[in-house]
């Protein structure tokens, strides 16, 4: 069965229903009215450079289904703005024009070239398409880009890190943009390794960093088949929004520059993330709501969040919330995907000072395949990194305090049909709060198989960091650990060890 997942005036992505994480069982040919496409072994697929308002017959194998195209007002080619497209101009006044004449239900369509911008901004009720070939490289020199305010009256646009403070604008802006699309088969090229962004990355120079895409206060949103790499700081946050989807994305970083995330919604609900690839050098995917006071005057969780069919490689984590989640995170089900060599799978980093303004909850994992991940699965209550503290002994102490308005929730979740091969420090570390654990974890149909040459290491971001190799489930104040159909293959020591954990 062929599943359609978004529809545009020039594309159209499928997803293969199966229960194979990422990857068909097989290549298979894709036919589109009868003609032979190209050959896909992928379960989430574009279709590029269609007509607009047009029928399409698409065949895969013995599945068929007829899709039509939205319509289009008016194709405005960027050329026509005297954009040059030598990667040497600056473009970006002449394809801000394009898309300030841009009328509802426009399309702005860089055709192949390579186009020197510094940032640009995108508005509603238009498509801004990237065609074959056609490359946006950012400028390299900070002062060449504005800077959002964090608070301009009682408005806010900049952000770092879960506080309203000015913040650099990204290569492809939109705030409070509705009905928009953002596809192709082009690519987005940050470029910030060329520049300063990664030198002294925790002081703020004018303004901290910009990201490569940014929606704010954005809703109904598809971003669909780029390539996005090299950005100054997260590739991807959407923050404050809704209803979006992000679709066949190839997301890079490079792997040694600091806070350099995939994919990051922030405050956001009901965002779909299919079919797209992460290679970073942080959090391939980062869920996120804000610090304590974001959520005190907003109080608005990251919420309904699909994540289906993706690849994930040589991030930090997987899969990670927080650290910044007093907002509260819920509803999360993330399921046929795959990681390779990401230090963690699955990570909640959060700590006393976050809150309970919003509790974690609610969160599935099912039918994934892990190899060489160090550690499947860390949740962790006394989380120490970030610019904003972490150290002192409120943070890490294991010991008892009254439980306040500073004290995070953390409530259910369940990790099922899943593979993890060549572990190498621990199936899986939960550290709960004396004051308040980690109400329930449940695995069911899980199997562990460890690295045999694996070398000791610390899978948990804490004060006082414990050494582990090969180890088992390791829970600290978890109130409910429930396993069913769970093996463990060449670890060290016990499968379980509990401390102050049903």
């Amino acid at each position: 069965m062929l599943k359609v997942l978004s529809v545009t005036p020039r594309t159209v992505t499928l997803e293969l229903q199966n229960d194979r994480p990422y990857y068909a069982e097989e290549e298979f040919s894709v036919y589109v009215n009868g003609s032979f496409c190209r050959l896909e072994k992928r379960n989430v697929f574009t279709l590029f450079d269609l007509s607009p308002d047009t029928v399409y017959q698409i065949k895969v194998a013995d599945k068929c289904l007829e899709v039509q195209t939205k319509c289009e007002s008016v194709c405005l080619n960027v050329k026509d703005f005297q954009a040059i497209g030598d990667g040497i101009s600056d473009d970006t006044v002449k394809i801000q024009a394009a898309i300030a004449c841009c009328p509802k239900n426009g399309t702005v369509y860089l055709p192949k070239g390579t186009y020197l911008i510094s940032c640009l901004f995108l508005k509603s009720d238009m498509m801004f398409y990237l065609a074959e070939e056609a490359k946006i490289i950012a400028m390299t020199d900070r002062r060449s880009f504005p800077v959002l305010p964090g608070k301009a009256g009682s408005y806010s646009f900049g952000t770092w890190e879960g506080s309203e403070v000015d913040n650099f604008a990204s290569s492809i802006t939109a705030i409070g943009a509705h009905h928009l699309i953002i596809a192709g088969s082009g690519e987005i090229d940050e470029r910030a390794e060329d520049g300063d962004w990664y030198i002294d990355h925790r002081v703020c120079r004018t303004a901290w960093r910009g990201f490569g895409m940014y929606l704010k206060d954005c809703s109904d949103v598809d971003v669909v088949g780029l390539y996005i790499h090299h950005s100054p700081s997260w590739n991807i946050h959407p923050y404050f929004s809704k209803n979006l989807k992000f679709l066949n994305l190839r997301i890079e970083n490079p792997s040694a520059m600091p806070t350099t995330d995939g994919l990051d919604p922030d405050c956001c609900s009901n965002c779909l993330i299919a079919g797209c690839s992460f290679n970073v050098g942080d959090d391939c995917i980062a869920i996120k709501s804000g610090t304590i006071a974001l959520a005190e005057k907003y109080r608005t969780p990251c919420e309904r969040i699909t994540i289906r069919n993706n690849l994930m490689q040589q991030g930090h984590g997987g899969v990670v919330f927080g650290s910044e989640s007093s907002g509260g995170i819920r509803h999360v089900l993330v399921e046929k995907c795959i990681f390779l060599k990401t230090d963690r799978g699955f990570r909640i980093k959060t700590r006393r000072g976050r809150g309970r303004i919003g509790e974690i909850d609610d969160v599935t994992f099912t039918n994934i395949y892990m190899d060489g991940v160090k550690t499947p699965f860390v949740i962790n209550m006394y989380y120490n990194m970030g610019p904003k503290g972490g150290h002192e002994e409120y943070v890490w102490s294991t010991k008892y305090y009254s439980v306040d308005e500073r004290t995070p929730i953390l409530g259910h979740f369940t990790f099922k049909n899943m593979v993890c091969r060549q572990i190498e420090y621990a199936a899986g570390v939960f550290l709960g709060l004396p004051e308040e654990p980690i109400r329930g974890v449940t695995f069911q149909n899980v199997s562990f198989d460890y690295n045999s040459d694996a070398e000791p290491g610390y899978p948990v971001m804490i004060e006082h960091p414990i050494l582990m190799c090969r180890k088992g489930i390791y829970a600290l104040n978890v109130e409910k650990l429930q396993l069913e159909n769970v093996t463990f293959s060449n670890l060290l020591g016990e499968e379980i060890e509990k401390m102050d954990t049903k």
